[in-house]
């Protein structure tokens, strides 16, 4: 109705049932639109008013959706430590033909699951479609977006190891993995997480002034690298030693770049558009090493909250609130 919006509660947003494997694929669809032009996106704007720690708003349009959104995020790093969450925020959605808002709704569980699909997309197009072997660093929310995300693309992984500085995180996580019927393994340190991992992902916080770990020789020929969390974790000579260098979005990356982040990252060679469209070449052989950083775009989170929403509706899930 014209004179109402829908609120959704984090709790309404998982009603919906939204599945991963549904978000992968509309994120695969929202990327191959952004390669064909059919999206329209702005770079992130926002404020950092604490040391690793920043509020941004994030727009997108996307066609084929009629939809219009942005979400106002934040991420403090340092919550973790107050036993608050490091990313909040809200999204707010708008149909495109007069403008009107269709729905406001939280978006933690939007940015959590998008993420994961994101990344699964690329590994789709950068990863062996044979790989086995994933590993997993930095065990918190993305460490688990993206464990369901890459057995949902991939189902013949195997062997999942994972690690986290902090140990009373990383034996929660091994705990609640196993409880959910998946096999991981706790790994001693982060080299031994990664030496021999078909698949690894990066997501144990962004910092502007990285002490990264991850040396060139740690990562196996045919390895896909995903780095969640800039380029926090990898070494500058692991960087430069991989074959292919992705990212979601170019000049998002070069803005992060101008203030202040990734010194020490060598040139992209596109987006993850080009290589959903074909515009640029993924993996041609199986001993590439492979690497793709995101950054997280709006039109993922469009697309995601799009999808909720329309799921909201159609089972009467959600508070109409007034305009």
């Amino acid at each position: 109705m014209a004179d109402e919006l829908l609120y959704l509660s984090r709790a309404d947003v998982e009603k919906t049932g939204l599945s991963m494997a549904e978000i992968i694929a509309a994120v695969e669809d929202v990327f191959r639109e952004k390669g064909e032009g059919r999206i329209a996106m702005p770079p992130k704007i926002g404020v950092d008013p604490a040391p690793d720690a920043f509020l941004n708003a994030m727009p997108g349009y996307v066609a084929s959706a009629r939809v219009a959104g942005v979400k106002w995020v934040t991420i403090y790093a340092k919550n973790i430590q107050r036993g608050l969450p490091a990313i909040s925020g809200l999204m707010i959605l708008n149909e495109t033909e007069t403008g009107l808002p269709l729905a406001v709704m939280d978006c933690i569980w939007i940015t959590a699951k998008r993420t994961g699909a994101a990344s699964a997309v690329a590994a789709k197009y950068l990863a062996r479609s044979d790989a086995e072997r994933l590993a997993i660093i930095g065990c918190g929310v993305q460490g688990r977006s993206h464990l369901e995300a890459m057995i949902t693309q991939f189902p013949g992984i195997r062997h999942i190891a994972a690690y986290d500085k902090i140990p009373a995180a990383l034996e929660r996580y091994v705990l609640e993995m196993r409880a959910a019927h998946m096999q991981v393994v706790a790994a001693p340190n982060a080299e031994c997480a990664v030496c021999g991992a078909d698949i690894i992902v990066t997501a144990a916080g962004t910092l502007k002034h990285p002490t990264p770990v991850i040396r060139p020789e740690w990562i196996e020929a045919g390895a896909f690298c995903m780095a969640v969390d800039y380029d926090s974790l990898y070494t500058p000579e692991a960087m430069r030693a991989v074959d292919l260098l992705y990212t979601d979005d170019v000049a998002q990356l070069e803005h992060y770049r101008r203030n202040g982040y990734f010194q020490s990252t060598p040139p992209v060679q596109g987006d993850l558009g080009e290589l959903v469209t074909g515009r640029k070449p993924g993996r041609t052989s199986p001993t590439q090493r492979s690497m793709a950083i995101h950054l997280g775009i709006a039109i993922e989170d469009v697309v995601t909250a799009a999808r909720i929403y329309e799921k909201a509706v159609a089972q009467g899930i959600g508070t109409p609130l007034p305009l």
